[in-house]
């Protein structure tokens, strides 16, 4: 039996999938007001449950061999931050505590390449490349950096934990979606009249499926891995949207300081109002470094797959249009 906690969202319900084409028995681990539309007539069980309640956590690990810990609170902006360190941090001590206890006998830890270093000159940056907690921009990434030092110390002390660093997945099932999926619906909408200078790897979410099942069959117990494959500029990802769909990619290229003063604005009163702002201060400040890194460790040791990302954008941008995204 696998357990993925997450899978009713993005990457977790491509780990579900990837585990099922496997012949795997799967059961996941789901909070009681979860949306389930991505797990919707997969041959699961489910158990109701929550990373912040130890309790809950002990049914669920019950005759577990491989546990995916997948699930995170991915917010760029929370009124009540404590809420993601809870979530992400605790909640991984938790999970980790329990299948110590159920003694399961390999561990996956879905970090982010949030948790690692970036490189001064903007190059990629690797497994390697230092990373100071100070110097990391905001709540979230804070909380999924203190998130893998938990796994690490797990690791250290015997449970066979190893770690994955997705960059930034793409494709279908972004029900929520994430800030990227997000890009994708806002130029779809023609809502996107200018872009900043900044850059992302990203990645085809069902590579960073396929990574995990790979770190669980070939990775090295307290390794970190980075699930990534293309580095690219905004503007390159906006002409691949632009080329794709026959829209218009936006020509204007806006200094920094315009979207961080708008965004400044909308986070302060979000504070107020307790609405999350469309575009959050945290999210602007991250665009002002490239992003770009290296995936050549889990291509080499893993085998992860290298899909093209232009089809993984195809096929984001046949899902948003199919689900009702564009248009709102």
């Amino acid at each position: 039996m696998d357990l993925v906690t997450g899978g009713t969202g993005f990457v977790g319900s491509h780990v579900v999938r990837a585990l099922l084409a496997r012949g795997r028995a799967v059961r996941c681990l789901v909070r009681a007001g979860s949306r389930r539309e991505n797990l919707e007539g997969l041959p699961i069980e489910i158990v109701v449950g929550d990373l912040t309640d130890a309790a809950s956590l002990i049914p669920a690990l019950s005759g577990v061999r491989t546990l995916y810990h997948v699930a995170a609170d991915y917010r760029l902006w929370a009124r009540n931050p404590n809420e993601l360190y809870r979530a992400n941090a605790g909640g991984t001590d938790n999970v980790l505590a329990a299948a110590s206890a159920a003694g399961v006998d390999r561990v996956v830890h879905t970090s982010s390449v949030a948790a690692l270093g970036l490189t001064r000159d903007g190059s990629p940056a690797d497994e390697t490349t230092p990373v100071e907690r100070s110097r990391i921009i905001g709540h979230y990434k804070k909380s999924k950096y203190d998130a893998e030092r938990v796994a690490l110390s797990w690791a250290a002390r015997g449970l066979p934990v190893v770690i994955v660093n997705p960059s930034t997945p793409v494709g279908e099932g972004d029900i929520k979606p994430t800030p990227t999926g997000q890009l994708i619906v806002d130029f779809l909408n023609r809502r996107m009249p200018a872009y900043v200078d900044t850059g992302l790897n990203l990645v085809d979410v069902r590579d960073v499926a396929a990574g995990h099942l790979a770190a669980a069959e070939k990775g090295r117990v307290g390794e970190r891995y980075i699930l990534g494959n293309r580095d690219m500029t905004l503007r390159e990802i906006l002409e691949t949207l632009a080329r794709l769909t026959g829209l218009p990619a936006p020509r204007v290229r806006l200094p920094h300081w315009i979207p961080l003063t708008a965004a400044a604005v909308a986070t302060g009163a979000a504070r107020v109002t307790g609405r999350p702002p469309r575009v959050s201060l945290e999210s602007v400040r991250m665009s002002t470094h490239r992003m770009f890194f290296d995936a050549g460790k889990a291509i080499r040791d893993l085998g992860l797959p290298q899909t093209p990302v232009d089809e993984a954008l195809s096929r984001a941008v046949a899902w948003f249009r199919e689900k009702g995204y564009v248009g709102r």
